[in-house]
């Protein structure tokens, strides 16, 4: 991907030193022929090791009109994060300030470390025809169900218990009671994908990919529908006037 096709939004608290950046990846790219967002709030939850981050990646190089919601978090940062592309990285006491200053739409604790959604990324970002993927645990996502009922959201499992196991072995970032502690997490979280509008199983990657872009493409066209009805009876009322004069 070439630099100049990816945009850069920044947006500063005021009277605070914190910041957040969010990328957008502009919809001429070579990569991208999914049409314009409509505004819409993608909310994405899995439970860790799911692969969410992996598909996550592959569908903004692939859609169009897409940008990505950087949360704020107070756990250390992984060898291969960066503060502000995956999370903002602060700690307890900006975290506290934040919540108190009524800075995030949603936050919520998770396996002892927080996690919260700025409300300027969705102010910055709807009236730019661009849509939002937020990546959130299920607490989040049920506080953001109950302030919106326009957000979409989506589920992605690991395809069993055996499979999370080994990609978090894999991966070797946890120890072993933490590893434990996880799909403890996991089986809590998967019983409240039911009242999610998607799940998508991640057990081939591609697959999965196809899957969230075909959602995306459908969401797109249920929330356009109705002006693309409305164009298309006006262009017909003024051909059936025209063969009726």
């Amino acid at each position: 991907m070439k630099p100049e096709e990816v945009e850069r939004f920044t947006c500063v608290f005021p009277g605070s030193s914190l910041k957040f950046v969010v990328f957008n990846i502009f919809p001429g790219s070579e990569l991208q022929r999914m049409g314009k967002g409509q505004g819409i709030l993608f909310v994405i939850s899995a439970p860790s090791g799911a692969g969410k981050t992996t598909l996550l990646g592959k569908v903004m190089k692939q859609a169009a009109g897409l940008s990505f919601s950087v949360s704020h978090t107070t756990r250390p940062p992984r060898s291969n994060e960066q503060d502000g592309k995956d999370y903002h990285f602060v700690s307890r006491e900006a975290f506290q300030k934040m919540i108190e200053g009524e800075e995030f739409i949603e936050w919520a604790e998770v396996l002892g470390n927080r996690y919260g959604t700025a409300r300027c990324n969705f102010q910055k970002l709807h009236s730019q025809e661009i849509d939002i993927l937020l990546d959130i645990d299920t607490q989040g996502a049920r506080k953001i169900k109950e302030k919106t009922e326009s957000a979409v959201f989506i589920f992605v499992l690991p395809p069993s218990p055996e499979a999370l196991r080994e990609r978090l072995l894999r991966r070797g970032l946890d120890s072993s009671e933490t590893i434990e502690r996880r799909l403890a997490n996991a089986w809590r979280e998967m019983k409240e994908a039911v009242w999610y509008d998607y799940v998508i199983v991640n057990e081939e990657v591609e697959e999965a990919v196809e899957q969230l872009k075909a959602i995306i493409l459908v969401e797109r066209s249920r929330k356009h529908r109705t002006s693309i009805l409305q164009e298309k009876l006006k262009q017909w009322e003024g051909s059936h006037g025209e063969n009726h004069s």
